[in-house]
C-alpha cells in the first residue's frame, strides 16, 4: 500500500499583496519547500483564498495548462486572449492552455477559494502551439448518483472539459457517513483533497484540507466519519513523455 497524507502544516505556503491572498501547496513549485514535488503530469497545486479580496496583476504564462477550480464565492480573470473581466462562481472550472504564450490577472474577490492547477501536457509540444482558453460553468458538469453519495464530473465521461493533458480524469465525490471503495487502478496516481468533513483513508485518518496521495494501489477503502467531499484527480503513474521536471535534469 502507499498512502501519504500531508495536512496544513506539511504542505507550502505562499500569499499575494502582503497577505490579502493566502495560499496552502499540496505541490509547491519545486524550488520552494514544503509539500510534494512535482508528479505524474501534476506540476503545481496551490489552495487560494481571501477574506476580503484583492487582485494579481498581470503576468505571463507558457506551455503548460493551468486550472482553476472555484469552491467558494467568486472570482474574475482577465487575459490577453479576452482582453476583459470574465466573472466565475462557486463550481465553475477555467482552463488555460497556455501554450506559445499568454498573460493574465485574476481577482479573487471577498470570502472566495480557489484551487489552481498546473498540469504538464507535454511541455516539448504545447510550447509551440496557439495559446486558448475555456470557461465551464457547474450547470455543465454531470453529476451521478451512487447509494450514499454523489459524484460530479468535472473532467471525464460525459464531461464537456476539454484538457491536452493525458489520462486525466477529475471529480467530486460527496459522501454521506459509511464505508465506501476508492477506485484507482495500479498504473494511476490518486491525488484527493478533503474539502470538508472528516473519514479514514486505509485506516488512517483525513481531516479537512488534508492533502492525500495515493499510488500502487487497485483500490482503497473510505469509512466515512462525518459528511465529507473529496476533490479528487486521477493521472497516470508515469506518463509516456518526459515531463518538465525531468527536462531541467
Amino acid at each position: 500500500m502507499s498512502i501519504k497524507i500531508f495536512t496544513p502544516e506539511q504542505q507550502g505556503n505562499g500569499n499575494f499583496n502582503g497577505g490579502a491572498i493566502l495560499e496552502k501547496k499540496p505541490i509547491p513549485f519545486y524550488h520552494e519547500g514544503g509539500g510534494l514535488k512535482p508528479y505524474s503530469n501534476l506540476f503545481y497545486w496551490a489552495h487560494a483564498w481571501s477574506d476580503n479580496g484583492s487582485t494579481i496583476g498581470m503576468h505571463p504564462h507558457k506551455a503548460f495548462e493551468i486550472m482553476s477550480f472555484v469552491l467558494t464565492g467568486d472570482i474574475e480573470h482577465l487575459d490577453t486572449k479576452n482582453n476583459k473581466w470574465l466573472p466565475l462562481s462557486a463550481g465553475d472550472v477555467q482552463i488555460i492552455r497556455a501554450g506559445n504564450g499568454i498573460s493574465h490577472s485574476e481577482k479573487i474577490n471577498p470570502n472566495s477559494s480557489i484551487f489552481q492547477i498546473w498540469f504538464d501536457p507535454n511541455v516539448q509540444e504545447t510550447f509551440t502551439q496557439p495559446a486558448s482558453y475555456d470557461d465551464y460553468k457547474v450547470g455543465q458538469l454531470p453529476v451521478e448518483t451512487f447509494e450514499g453519495g454523489t459524484v460530479k464530473i468535472i473532467k471525464g465521461k460525459g464531461s464537456p472539459v476539454q484538457m491536452v493533458s493525458e489520462d486525466v480524469e477529475i471529480k467530486e465525490f460527496g459522501y454521506t457517513p459509511g464505508k465506501y471503495e476508492l477506485e484507482i487502478g495500479k498504473d494511476r496516481v490518486a491525488s484527493c483533497f478533503l474539502l470538508s468533513g472528516s473519514l479514514e483513508a486505509q485506516g488512517l485518518a483525513v481531516q479537512q484540507n488534508d492533502f492525500f496521495l495515493i499510488k500502487e494501489e487497485e483500490k482503497i477503502a473510505l469509512n466515512v466519519i462525518k459528511p465529507s467531499s473529496i476533490f479528487f484527480i486521477l493521472s497516470p503513474a508515469r506518463p509516456s513523455y518526459k515531463t518538465y521536471l525531468e527536462l531541467q535534469g
